[in-house]
């Protein structure tokens, strides 16, 4: 029997966010509710630790720990990265929202918990390892989704666990077929036996799969709880859900179609060719006419995982896919969680006209939305005007120039509804209805403004750093 490298500084990140989750629980249980904010300061703490650790990770060689059930990888190590700063933000727009709430605690607890599902997905190579994580990284979100017990909120987390618990067992099933095709769940092991089984089975079970990793993706076909889930959740939670899962979920694809299915007789690139144009161009049509802003911003994420799946595309036929898919990730992360800040910022806002004359009243904040909106367009200098630039080279390395061309017609296509709600937030007539706001999200909003325009400046070297080889 081989030994098995158990090294748990292998997984230092992801220790850090439990243990701190785990404190956080028990001194929520014992700190009176005007300290409850010690417990975010301690998550934001192991944000930072994680992320310094992650950053050391990644300049050691690609590994595997456990088994080779998780991979330590330039994959692994910027979906961490990502997903830690990501969370950071979440919290920054979080704490004077939550500020003497009963529950203050649990919440950070299980932004947290969350979080550790997405960095858990991202790392996984064993189908088992995925599943658990799977599952980690939803039921807190499901309880996230309900947290604030109203109406919409009870709606949307109602929706949220049944879609969720249904693709689940689609999940569960597709693991369970590739294990009877393949006689394993590591992914090398399938990526050999899979290239002689049976082809209904490997369709049966990477359908499954699909169905389970694009319920937290947000895409289409498994895209139907985001509009309602993210509108009846408060804005920091539809903050998190449009933004933490869909980092696991994309990195997991990406190692799915490198190692498992590269091989197999399954078209899986083109399958999620499909389903990436599928996922743009509905959630562009259905972004068109929403007056909701966190609505509009549900349509779009959907809309963005289709950019997000064209180098997943064509993972292990382009050599620009894995950097192309990271940075893209990035890129996305902090600009719509610097969306999202804007709308934490102005709790009250809720719909486009909510926002008129807001340049008057709050010229930055203004200039934030505008610059995090054009962001999510891919205009220049921004992050994602750099990272569909690389999606679409690679779908044209990769073979798939109709994909490119039918994402640039969405881009184009996408300027009209951001600009339904850039032009009467920038125009000087009339205020914004909100009589406050919220201080720490303005300051949130403008950080993330200004990551996504110097990542977007930076791009170059960026780059060259998430091209390193991923473990097999």
């Amino acid at each position: 029997m081989n030994e098995m490298n158990e090294n748990p500084l292998d997984l230092l990140p992801e220790v850090l966010l439990a243990a701190s989750a785990v404190l956080g629980l028990l001194l929520g249980s014992w700190l009176p509710r005007a300290r409850q904010w010690a417990v975010g300061l301690l998550a934001a703490g192991a944000c930072v630790a994680g992320i310094v650790a992650a950053a050391v990770a990644a300049a050691e060689p690609a590994t595997t720990a456990f088994g080779e059930a998780f991979a330590v990888d330039p994959v692994t190590s910027t979906s961490r990265i990502v997903v830690l700063a990501g969370t950071l933000l979440v919290l920054g727009v979080s704490f004077r929202a939550l500020r003497g709430d009963p529950r203050e605690s649990e919440f950070y607890v299980l932004v947290q918990l969350a979080a550790l599902g997405a960095l858990m997905m991202a790392g996984a190579q064993d189908l088992l390892l995925l599943a658990a994580a799977y599952l980690l990284a939803s039921i807190p979100a499901y309880t996230l989704a309900g947290f604030r017990k109203d109406g919409p909120g009870t709606e949307a987390a109602l929706k949220f666990y049944v879609i969720g618990a249904l693709l689940g067992v689609f999940l569960l099933t597709g693991i369970t077929v590739l294990y009877a095709a393949g006689r394993g769940t590591m992914y090398p092991m399938l990526g050999d036996a899979l290239r002689d089984a049976p082809e209904p089975l490997i369709a049966v079970g990477a359908i499954g799969l699909l169905a389970g990793v694009l319920f937290k993706a947000g895409g289409v076909p498994a895209h139907f709880w985001v509009p309602d889930a993210v509108q009846g959740s408060s804005p920091p939670v539809a903050a998190l859900l449009t933004t933490l899962p869909k980092i696991g979920a994309l990195a997991a694809l990406f190692r799915l179609g490198d190692a498992v299915f590269a091989s197999s007789p399954l078209p899986w690139p083109a399958l999620i060719a499909v389903l990436a144009a599928a996922s743009m161009t509905l959630g562009n049509l259905g972004a068109f006419f929403q007056q909701d802003v966190k609505r509009l911003l549900a349509y779009s994420t959907i809309s963005q995982v289709g950019y997000l799946l064209m180098p997943v595309a064509v993972a292990g036929r382009s050599d620009l896919a894995q950097q192309a898919l990271l940075y893209y990730l990035a890129a996305y992360t902090v600009t719509n969680l610097g969306a999202f800040a804007v709308v934490c910022a102005l709790p009250r806002a809720q719909t486009l006209d909510d926002y008129r004359g807001l340049a008057r009243e709050r010229p930055l904040l203004a200039a934030s939305l505008a610059v995090c909106l054009l962001g999510l367009v891919g205009t220049p200098p921004t992050a994602v005007f750099l990272g569909k630039l690389e999606v679409f080279s690679a779908a044209f390395d990769g073979g798939f120039a109709w994909l490119a061309v039918l994402a640039a017609v969405n881009t184009v296509a996408s300027l009209f509804y951001y600009l339904r709600w850039i032009v009467p937030a920038v125009s000087r007539s009339g205020a914004p209805r909100p009589a406050e706001g919220d201080r720490a999200a303005r300051v949130v909003a403008y950080a993330a403004t200004a990551v996504s325009l110097g990542l977007g400046l930076a791009g170059g070297p960026v780059l060259d750093v998430l091209s390193g080889p991923i473990t097999h």
